[in-house]
């Protein structure tokens, strides 16, 4: 075997020829049998320093019946180059010669060789040791040809609806967006499985005219709402059944750890669960001042696997905004309250900004946070704001590969969902106008 690389040169044909001119013996009836295979068994690039990761690449060789391909499955690093790179062959035999041919120029190998493969095709030739076979390979290196860091976001929408003062929710039910909006007087429902073309599913039965529709939740097959001494529910998002429950419903807050959980008053706030049935009290009263809108609810696991789940910003019950960040764990090592706790962040950290309208999303392993205004109803604008520390800090992205496109206005209220490794934002509100447009972006290494 014959491997070719920048340390181990093995490719000098006269010499090879004098070795075995020089191994015969003086029996002539002795001679050296020449082999007739003509194949490359492995391809690589030697290591180069200035190119972290150009020698890890992992290339495979499919033995094709007429051309054979050299490819590699995982792509190079964006912004590898390969104009300058050392090529490694391993053959399964000594070939008599080896040409690569690239689209800039022709040349025999030999093992001490700095190529450019940036422009393809690229071929290898190989000749067997006897003459009688040749086998081409092609060489097909694949680099990534977009920045893995940056965030794409493309426009699916521009309006499910009509411009109008409505107020809106989205939420996932049955594998499919459905948007709730509300004049104050009465509910339309609209649904997509896309988030680009959208079905009028009408106007909305059973639900009150004046509900707060951004309190909707869902646990993906039912959608909840909740408000004095009642909780509805749909499966379809159009009609609208009621239970009347003991307790007075301040907020619906989240769908997390598989139950519905709620607010409710029990001489003073206290946390609660909807099993579609009844009202669980969980002994969870909040401390300090518990958001009942326009509050944002983010459900994860943290780097300890349990069931995490934060709240942040909104308006308290006596309309002040909050900069409160209030942290949900659920651990069967907790020995009251079912296993939960609650913390709020905020009270040691005070400096996190007042803040209500933010929309916040789990996403490669960290919180993204969009929109909203604060205390002032001023726009955050189109900044991200992240934290890779599960919610105890935050700062804000890369202004330049983690924005929102130019053409995205300011605006608070957006409803954000992730789906398949795919950031949706929904519409939202600024000071003037209601927006139904939809957004979808991703980041450019999130599923390589």
């Amino acid at each position: 075997m014959l491997f070719f690389g920048m340390n181990k040169f093995l490719y000098i044909f006269p010499l090879i020829a004098a070795f075995f001119l020089c191994s015969c013996s003086s029996d002539s009836s002795t001679s050296t049998v020449k082999s007739s295979v003509a194949k490359l068994s492995a391809f690589s690039f030697a290591k180069n320093d200035s190119m972290p990761g150009l020698a890890a690449a992992v290339f495979t060789i499919d033995e094709r019946l007429d051309t054979g391909l050299v490819w590699n499955k995982d792509s190079i690093l964006y912004g590898t180059s390969l104009d300058t790179v050392v090529p490694k062959f391993t053959f399964a035999a000594t070939p008599s010669s080896a040409i690569l041919k690239t689209p800039d120029t022709t040349l025999a190998l030999t093992g001490y060789d700095t190529l450019s493969f940036s422009k393809q095709p690229i071929y290898i030739t190989i000749r067997s040791q006897d003459g009688t076979n040749t086998k081409v390979y092609e060489i097909r290196p694949s680099v990534h040809q977009v920045d893995p860091d940056l965030y794409t976001w493309t426009l699916l929408t521009d309006g499910v609806y009509p411009v109008d003062e409505s107020e809106q929710r989205v939420v996932e039910l049955d594998d499919e967006f459905v948007m709730i909006r509300t004049n104050g007087f009465e509910l339309y429902a609209y649904s997509s499985v896309d988030g680009e073309t959208w079905t009028d599913l009408g106007m909305v039965s059973g639900l009150p005219g004046s509900a707060r529709v951004r309190q909707i939740i869902s646990n993906g097959d039912t959608l909840f709402y909740g408000e004095d001494n009642m909780i509805f529910q749909s499966v379809d998002a159009v009609n609208w059944d009621v239970t009347y429950v003991s307790y007075e419903v301040q907020t619906m807050i989240m769908y997390w750890n598989d139950h519905i959980w709620v607010l409710v008053d029990n001489d003073g706030q206290e946390l609660a669960y909807w099993n579609g049935t009844e009202l669980t009290l969980t002994g969870l009263k909040p401390m300090s001042d518990f958001p009942i809108s326009d509050f944002a609810a983010v459900q994860f696991s943290s780097s300890s696997e349990r069931a995490r789940a934060m709240i942040i910003g909104g308006f308290a019950e006596n309309g002040r905004s909050l900069n409160s960040r209030w942290n949900f764990e659920y651990s069967r090592h907790i020995k009251e309250n079912g296993g939960y706790r609650i913390e709020e962040y905020s009270i040691d950290r005070p400096t996190f900004t007042t803040l209500t309208g933010v929309s916040v999303i789990w996403y490669n392993d960290q919180l993204l946070m969009f929109g909203g205004v604060d205390a002032d109803m001023k726009y955050f604008g189109r900044d991200i704001l992240i934290s890779n520390d599960e919610g105890l800090n935050w700062t804000q992205a890369d202004s330049v590969k983690n924005q929102l496109p130019e053409v995205y206005q300011a605006r608070q209220k957006q409803t954000a969902i992730v789906r398949d490794n795919y950031i949706y934002l929904f519409g939202g509100q600024d000071n003037i106008t209601t927006f139904s447009d939809v957004y979808r972006g991703k980041l450019n290494s999130i599923d390589w």
